[in-house]
This record gives C-alpha cells, sequence and structure tokens, in this order.
C-alpha cells in the first residue's frame, strides 16, 4: 500500500528521483535518437528507394559506421548508415565534422506536441541551409514526423506516484532570429522508482487551460491516476489537475515557492529571510517544519504578513 502522506513528508524522496543530470541524459538520447533517424531519411534520398525495396542502380545500404557527435548535451555515439558504393555524404553530420552546435534545441523542440509537420519542415530546411534538394527535405520532415507522432502519442502507464510538471525555455532560431520557446514538461514516476518523460508541449502561455490539455492527454493515454503532483502553484492549477485526476494531492516546488514568497520582500532582508526559510523545507519531518515555521512567522510576520 503506497501512503500519499509519507511521500509527500519525505524529502528525501523527492530529492532522489529529480535532478538536472537525469533530464539532460534525456535530451541527450532523443537528440542522438532523432539525428540518426535524419540520416536515414538521407540515405533514402540519396538512394532514390526506400528501406527493404529493391536498388534501382546496384547501389544500397551497407550497415552502419560509429561516430562520436558534441552537442550541449555532451558527447554521443551514433550510428550512421552506409551505402555499398560509399558515395554518401551526411550533410547534417559531414564526415570529418562532429560537432552538431546550435541545432539541439531544434531537434528536441520537434518532440513537443504543438509543432505542426509544416512547423518542423520550415526548421528543417533552414537547419540544412537549403544545402539538399525539397525531395530529401521532404522524406526527412516524413521521418521526423512520424517519430514524433510515435513517441507522443504512446501509451503510458495506468499510475504514476509523482508527475512533475513545469516549462523549460529554449532558445532557438526561426526566420534567422533567436527566439525563446518555452517547452513544457510532465515527468512521472513509476511504480519502480524510475522517471519517465510522459510527454512535451509546446505553449505560448502557461495557462490552467492549456495545463488542462495536457493532463487530458495524459488520461487519453491511458493515465488513471496521479498520486502527487508537483506544480509551481499557478493560479487555478490545483483545481484544474483534481478536476481531471480528483484524488491526486499537490505538492508545490520549493523552488517556486521560495520565489512567490520573496517577491514581497525587501532586498536588504531577502539574504536572512531565505536562511531562516530554509529552516522549515529542510526540516526532518512535518511537525519539526510546523515548529520551524511558527518560529519564521514570529520573526518576520509584522513586517512581510503577506509572504509569510
Amino acid at each position: 500500500m503506497i501512503d500519499k502522506d509519507e511521500l509527500l513528508n519525505n524529502k528525501d524522496f523527492y530529492k532522489s528521483f529529480k535532478n538536472g543530470e537525469d533530464l539532460n541524459s534525456f535530451f541527450k538520447q532523443m537528440h542522438k535518437r532523432a539525428v540518426e533517424h535524419m540520416l536515414e531519411a538521407e540515405l533514402d534520398a540519396h538512394l532514390d528507394y526506400e528501406k527493404h525495396d529493391k536498388s534501382k542502380d546496384g547501389n544500397y545500404r551497407n550497415g552502419y559506421g560509429a561516430k562520436k557527435i558534441k552537442s550541449s548535451f555532451g558527447e554521443s555515439e551514433i550510428k550512421v548508415p552506409r551505402d555499398r558504393n560509399g558515395s554518401f555524404e551526411p550533410a547534417l553530420v559531414p564526415k570529418r565534422h562532429n560537432i552538431i552546435e546550435g541545432l539541439e534545441n531544434i531537434i528536441i523542440s520537434f518532440y513537443a506536441k504543438g509543432m505542426s509537420v509544416s512547423d518542423i519542415e520550415e526548421q528543417i530546411r533552414e537547419m540544412y541551409n537549403f544545402e539538399i534538394s525539397a525531395s530529401t527535405i521532404s522524406r526527412i520532415t516524413t521521418s521526423v514526423s512520424n517519430e514524433m507522432i510515435s513517441w507522443q502519442n504512446r501509451p503510458l502507464d495506468d499510475l504514476y506516484l509523482i508527475v512533475w510538471m513545469d516549462g523549460i525555455v529554449f532558445k532557438v532560431r526561426e526566420n534567422s532570429k533567436v527566439i525563446n520557446k518555452t517547452i513544457y514538461l510532465a515527468i512521472g514516476l513509476n511504480r519502480d522508482g524510475k522517471k519517465e518523460v510522459l510527454g512535451m508541449w509546446l505553449g505560448k502561455n502557461e495557462s490552467s487551460s492549456f495545463w488542462m490539455s495536457v493532463l487530458t492527454d495524459l488520461k487519453a493515454r491511458g493515465v488513471e491516476d496521479i498520486l502527487i503532483t508537483a506544480t509551481d502553484n499557478l493560479n487555478g492549477f490545483t483545481q484544474t489537475i483534481r478536476s481531471v485526476f480528483p484524488l491526486s494531492q499537490t505538492q508545490i516546488c520549493v523552488v517556486h515557492q521560495i520565489r512567490n514568497a520573496v517577491k514581497y520582500v525587501v532586498w536588504k532582508d531577502k539574504k536572512e529571510f531565505v536562511a531562516d526559510m530554509k529552516l522549515i523545507y529542510t526540516s526532518p519531518n512535518k511537525q519539526a517544519a510546523e515548529a520551524a515555521l511558527s518560529d519564521f512567522a514570529v520573526k518576520w510576520e509584522s513586517k512581510y504578513a503577506y509572504a509569510i
């Protein structure tokens, strides 16, 4: 039997399962997978026939070579498809080049719901800088789109112990300009104690209605219950969650809680205020946290009642 209150009050449990390294590793694998799909489509266009079809001119696929590439996510080893004649020259990762620079965020954004096929095609065309034909762009777009749609709509478990929901801002190049795009993620902790990125969504505004569409999507893909949701306490978010998953409890993200409180504190008091607040959220249990909050309130409530 899973005790929700025990999970809510166990700070070490949260620390064990939420960190930036895990998310970076996920993005790294996603980036590698997308690059390999794009290279496969490039070879399809080079040979002018689909995988498992017969060659028209005697040239055909000849296995894979290994290549190490570097990106902002770190170093990865990818499989590069080869042809028998050795005439295939990948455009995305040219021979004797191992750095994919500035494309990582664009490639990751392909996986987010909200990108249309035409959006993806436009981004791919700009990535390749018109160095390949329109038909090759079309093949790559189809391959990428099929991969993304399959990932976006895959079935999910019926139960997740915790689901974290928040947004990450990416800088991407679009129409020759660098712009910010926010990708919203739902990261779930399953029964086996393993994290899984349930989905990614491209959204212009983080609102209750937007998160309603995200939660509805999760439910449509098989999620029946979420024990605990960890959020930034966006106005109306908790009510939105309970309208879709009525038994779910909400745990407010500590970082967002701190930010929301210190908005009302003058600069000269912030350092001391935050240090005192730390005694609350690092308490070993709920009772100690309540005592620390009481002491905190005695010290600061007369000056910052709204923050308290």
